[in-house]
């Protein structure tokens, strides 16, 4: 038997006013569509559940034993839809943000506070996402969707978001251990044109482009030594020789080590890091975390 849960509910409310007209009243239906409804349940079940005529309506024994087990089930249904509202409201007021190298820059602990502060009962969640997506979640439709990323510039479609800039930083040149020019205090981009790089995937489109110069290339292609999605895969693949890199001078601590050597570059320009948001986002919570970034910058 496939009985709904809004069978039982009209079955039980008849049951306890045994009387349709009222019964009907409380369901916001008509008479007549009660009543079908309940012929159809006694039906189903092949049995008679109320006795009715001009004067009254009277459960049958099937009814009396139908009766409290409907009205568990209809309690526990109440409690899961309860418990299901309550993760939903706990969902919506969890806000992820993307981010696909650390932030630093004393930012994330500045914007945490105030976004604390102005929402207290909400949580911020930070997602760590690959160089793949170049929006840091907020472009995709998948499982992998965020509400607000901190990203590089720049980004596909950019007409498709609202950004706010966080931070202008020189680009400086990661050098494998030993590499040839690691003696030089300043390197010039012209001299790299011949260099293996290290280049995003092929998915980052723009911001590949910005992380190989291909603008300051005078239309000659990149050699691509090998291609990362990570800080952690950059580091490995600076380590095994396999080409050099740009990076932002922010994120030097995060692969200056083992002999990898960092360098200034000249006739390149730099990078910008922007909180965004998708364009028609106006959702509290998302005012909210723009609000809390341009506080912490204003106070930085």
């Amino acid at each position: 038997m496939d009985v709904h849960l809004r069978e039982l509910r009209y079955f039980v409310t008849v049951a306890e006013h045994l009387h349709f007209t009222r019964a009907a009243e409380e369901l916001f239906v008509s008479q007549p569509a009660l009543s079908k409804q309940i012929r159809a349940l006694e039906a189903q079940l092949r049995v008679r559940l109320f006795e009715r005529d001009r004067h009254e309506v009277r459960l049958t024994p099937a009814g009396e034993t139908l009766l409290p087990a409907a009205r568990q089930l209809l309690d526990v249904w109440r409690g899961a839809e309860a418990g299901l509202a309550a993760v939903a409201a706990r969902q919506a007021a969890t806000l992820v943000v993307g981010m696909s190298t650390g932030l630093g820059r004393g930012l994330l602990p500045a914007v945490r506070a105030r976004f604390a502060a102005a929402a207290p009962s909400a949580r911020l969640q930070v997602r760590q996402v690959s160089w793949e997506d170049p929006t840091g979640g907020v472009g995709t439709d998948g499982p992998g969707r965020t509400d607000a990323a901190f990203v590089w510039l720049p980004v596909p479609q950019p007409e498709r978001y609202g950004r706010l800039v966080v931070a202008s930083e020189p680009r400086v040149l990661a050098l494998p251990p030993g590499h040839r020019l690691a003696g030089q205090d300043r390197i010039a981009f012209g001299d790299l044109l011949d260099e293996p790089f290290l280049a995003l995937p092929a998915s980052s489109a723009a911001l590949r482009d910005h992380w190989l110069a291909t603008d300051a290339r005078d239309g000659r292609p990149a050699v691509i030594g090998a291609e990362v999605a990570t800080s952690e895969e950059t580091v490995e693949a600076l380590l095994a020789g396999l080409g050099v890199c740009l990076v932002a001078a922010g994120n030097v601590p995060q692969i200056c080590r083992d002999g990898i050597t960092v360098r200034p570059v000249t006739g390149i320009a730099p990078s910008e890091m922007a909180l965004l948001w998708r364009h028609d986002d106006e959702r509290p919570l998302v005012r909210t975390l723009r609000t809390a970034v341009e506080q912490a910058l204003t106070a930085g």
